[in-house]
């Protein structure tokens, strides 16, 4: 029997062992890097041992360390979670040879299964369907193909090429990311099937014979080539198409002796037939759907099989869909990228359970977190922060309750992709279950923000007045007045936001009683329109009229935003974490959380984060033209150019890496490497300075009559032009 257990991994995978063991009575223990030290998983264990350094090769990838840990400790097992050594068949051995049980499959199992073109040959001969494999670039002959990482998942190391000229650089990239983060830089080839569906297979086997299949994942929906939306069952599988996928699953696992909890992924095409991508030899991401619609604890079953116990011989029946999200830190304003910073609110409603393996109760939400308020989002590990879940008796109750749960969301400090979750769920298409790996690609429409431009005005105004009225809260003396009054009428209150459309000046006065006179938003760098000059106060005997106008002035609306009308507004209610508006005669309530100068506004149709700006803002140090700012902060893996270099507009400069993603950056323009203030290997902050590209002409070949001299400019003796 385990009696202390610890967890070769981090973040919510951590969490989720945990919250396994302590409803088994197993002790457990925490590995850390520097900047985990405060994570909520550390702070769960029994006991935690710090790794030394912050870089995963420096800590979670290395093997001698965690089995020092484990001794060090009194651990008699270890789970690898996934990802970082979790398919490491040498960490299995490792752990095997100190004398500790390995809660995993067998060390033999995962090197069959670890590199990915030995596992397509092995089990091609087990009868399971295979497409191509190229392991050179000469090799391959027609296009489109799949750049694929051997060793690994996560899409990590992964390329689509649809050009010959592009497969070598491909290779390289594929190889140098693979590298980085599997310690494994094999890459190989085979062709991409457009419109395919990825669907999954979940098994588990014992040491007595006994395989079970638990059932498909649809695991389609992908950005980068990792998976963002998972559930089960597929509305693609018809229960013919499941019991060839469960048969092909089972037979894979029979191949290499498995032992424990392992998927077998494959590709299903639009024809119906599918082909084997992989065999993951762990836990996968997305098994809390199979969990939740089978009420089976999967950790526990690797428990049970590592402790040499039996599995039952039939399947558990499954009941009802499951649809999982991954909530990841991405900027949408910066592409996308991968984002830092801390979380000063992580709130979910309704959430039935967390970390938990049944959560049907009229449509239940469970939640996987490896966060929680204040929080710190780094650079060295994955932007997945949490996994949403949703369970309901049907598909479309499943979608409807978690794309809900997460628009009600308080994601507080650092941008996520939860807007592009939502859209997603909410997508016809989804719904009618017409997905596939190119969804995205083919939806651009569902990576718009769920605020739209034209309603981020009342938004801008309910921070600006929940924000007077903290501050009257705050006042020493004469608090009860309303915010702005004055004896006599004066000027609007003003107040400058940063927000997603561009800098914006809010103006609003109130009158003696507290309502709202008038109100508009505008471009900072445009003159204050007409109605938000002071036009004296309400007259006493009449009643307070909405603010704002159905035709304001062009210049009232937000920069960037579409041009359309401020609504009529009134004010209902407010304090300092909520404002209350009759926009266009609807109630409309706005949560506000401030942070220093920043506001998170939480409204009925999204979300906004607006910065306020100071009044007399200190002149920011300038740049010399052509400066490249670093997108995010991240490590330089790589300088390709150098100072004093002629480039030519879109040539790669150097590679930034953040969050195991390499982002290249090129010159914007045709010019010379003017500076060149950093080096392979350094720490960078975002805005800081990469290289200055100065933008010059590309030279071009002189006429022969313009590269010969004209006469006054001959030395004497010259022989004659003609």
């Amino acid at each position: 029997m385990i009696r202390r257990l610890l967890v070769a991994n981090r973040g919510e995978i951590a969490r989720r062992i945990f919250a396994t063991c302590r409803s088994l009575g197993i002790e457990t223990v925490a590995v850390h890097s520097a900047p985990d030290a405060d994570a909520p998983y550390v702070a769960e264990a029994d006991v935690a041992v710090r790794l030394p350094g912050a870089a995963p090769v420096d800590t979670y990838l290395r093997v001698d360390l965690l089995v020092a840990a484990a001794l060090r400790t009194g651990a008699d097992a270890v789970h690898p979670g996934y990802g970082f050594l979790a398919e490491h068949a040498g960490f299995a051995s490792a752990v095997g040879e100190a004398g500790l049980t390995w809660v995993g499959p067998p060390a033999k199992a995962i090197a069959a299964m670890g590199d990915k073109t030995e596992a397509k040959a092995l089990l091609a001969d087990a009868g399971v369907p295979m497409l191509p494999t190229y392991t050179t670039a000469g090799q391959v002959g027609a296009f489109p193909v799949l750049v694929k990482a051997a060793a690994g998942g996560g899409g990590r190391g992964m390329r689509i090429v649809r050009d010959p000229d592009e497969l070598p650089g491909a290779i390289e990239s594929a190889r140098r990311e693979a590298a980085a983060a599997f310690g494994d830089g094999t890459v190989f080839v085979e062709p991409y099937v457009e419109r395919a569906r990825h669907v999954e297979v979940q098994i588990v086997a014992d040491a007595y014979g006994t395989v079970l299949s638990l059932g498909e994942r649809e695991c389609s929906i992908q950005r980068r080539h990792q998976k963002i939306v998972e559930e089960t069952p597929s509305v693609a599988v018809t229960p013919e198409l499941r019991t060839g996928l469960e048969s092909a699953a089972v037979a894979a696992a029979r191949a290499v002796d498995y032992l424990g909890v392992g998927t077998v992924e494959f590709l299903l095409t639009p024809a119906g037939e599918f082909h084997f991508l992989e065999m993951n030899t762990r836990l996968q991401v997305e098994h809390a759907v199979t969990e939740c619609v089978t009420g089976t604890d999967l950790v526990r079953l690797q428990l049970l099989v590592a402790e040499g116990g039996a599995l039952p011989t039939t399947a558990p029946p499954t009941t009802g869909h499951a649809i999982e999200v991954r909530l990841c830190t991405e900027d949408p304003a910066a592409d996308w990228l991968p984002a830092t910073g801390t979380l000063h609110r992580f709130a979910v409603p309704r959430v039935t359970v967390e970390f938990g393996t049944d959560p049907r109760h009229d449509s239940g939400l469970r939640l996987d977190s490896g966060v929680r308020d204040g929080s710190v989002v780094g650079v060295h590990y994955d932007s997945m922060v949490a996994k949403l879940v949703a369970w309901a008796p049907t598909r479309d109750e499943a979608a409807r309750a978690l794309a809900s749960a997460l628009r009600r969301a308080e994601l507080h400090g650092v941008p996520t992709n939860r807007d592009l979750l939502v859209r997603v769920l909410r997508s016809p298409e989804f719904r009618a279950g017409e997905i596939d790996t190119g969804f995205l690609g083919r939806h651009p429409e569902v990576f718009a923000p769920l605020l739209p431009p034209d309603r981020i005005g009342p938004a801008c105004l309910a921070a600006a007045l929940a924000g007077a009225a903290a501050a009257r809260a705050a006042a020493p003396v004469l608090g009860t007045l309303p915010s702005g009054w004055r004896n006599v009428p004066s000027g609007p209150q003003t107040i400058g936001y940063a927000g997603p459309t561009g800098p914006v000046e809010v103006d609003y006065r109130l009158d003696r009683s507290g309502n709202l006179v008038t109100w508009t938003v505008r471009p900072l760098d445009t003159p204050p329109p007409e109605s938000a000059k002071p036009s004296g106060p309400a007259e006493p005997s009449e009643p307070a009229k909405p603010a704002g106008s159905a035709n304001p002035p062009e210049s009232a609306q937000p920069s960037g935003a579409p041009e359309v009308a401020l609504p009529e507004v009134a004010l209902l209610a407010c304090d300092p974490s909520r404002t209350v508006l009759a926009v266009d005669a609807v109630r409309v309530a706005f949560a506000v959380h401030r942070v220093g100068p920043v506001s998170f506004v939480d409204g009925p149709d999204g979300a906004v984060t607006l910065t306020e700006l100071p009044r007399y803002a200190e002149p920011a140090p300038e740049l010399a033209a052509g400066s490249l700012l670093a997108p995010m902060p991240g490590t330089v893996s790589r300088v390709l150019v150098t100072a004093g270099q002629r480039v030519a507009a879109g040539a790669p400069l150097l590679v930034l890496e953040a969050m195991k993603l390499e982002h290249p950056v090129t010159s914007p323009t045709d010019g010379v490497v003017s500076e060149l203030p950093i080096a392979a290997g350094a720490q960078v902050e975002t805005g800081a300075v990469l290289a200055v590209v100065t933008p010059q002409p590309p030279e071009t070949p002189q006429p022969p009559e313009a590269a010969q001299p004209s006469e006054a400019a001959e030395p004497s003796g010259a022989p004659d032009s003609a």
